[in-house]
């Protein structure tokens, strides 16, 4: 979808970039309390090992990059060459300060890369994630921008 949206020039607004919160690093050990409203979604999306493994995997990619986990998150969404926005949904006026200061942010080829090795282009990690993946969206080549000369 995202290469005919480049193509014909329309923009994409993603949805749930952090994952519902998983990939704010709150529902990792010694993360933030989680509220009743989280209860009533978490065991399903939690109940998926892959999905903690590839938490913990990028973690130290996000450290490794000076980045927190949920800056590395957007900066990975947003910088997909089909994508023009991503819908943040911060709860707190300082989770929006957060996503705020991390807008700016570039992720470098080492990056990407890495991050690649975590989760393969194309992969979905949970049985709720499952969907046809075109064979466009499996080469990370596809998923850099590139400046315009």
């Amino acid at each position: 979808m995202l290469p005919t949206c480049r193509r014909y020039g329309l923009g994409t607004l993603i949805w749930s970039p952090l994952a519902g919160g998983l990939l704010t690093g709150r529902f990792r050990p010694g993360g933030e309390p989680v509220s009743a409203n989280s209860l009533r979604w978490l065991p399903r999306h939690m109940s998926d090992r892959r999905k903690h493994d590839a938490i913990e995997r990028l973690v130290p990619i996000a450290e490794q990059a000076g980045l927190s986990l949920t800056h590395l998150a957007l900066a990975f969404v947003v910088g997909h060459p089909g994508v023009t926005s991503a819908i943040i949904g911060p709860r707190t006026m300082e989770h929006l300060d957060d996503l705020l200061a991390g807008a700016g942010t570039t992720l470098g080829d080492d990056v990407l890369d890495r991050i690649d090795e975590v989760v393969a282009p194309g992969t979905d990690l949970g049985a709720m994630d499952v969907a046809h993946v075109p064979a466009a969206l499996t080469d990370p080549a596809l998923r850099r921008r590139r400046d315009a000369a």
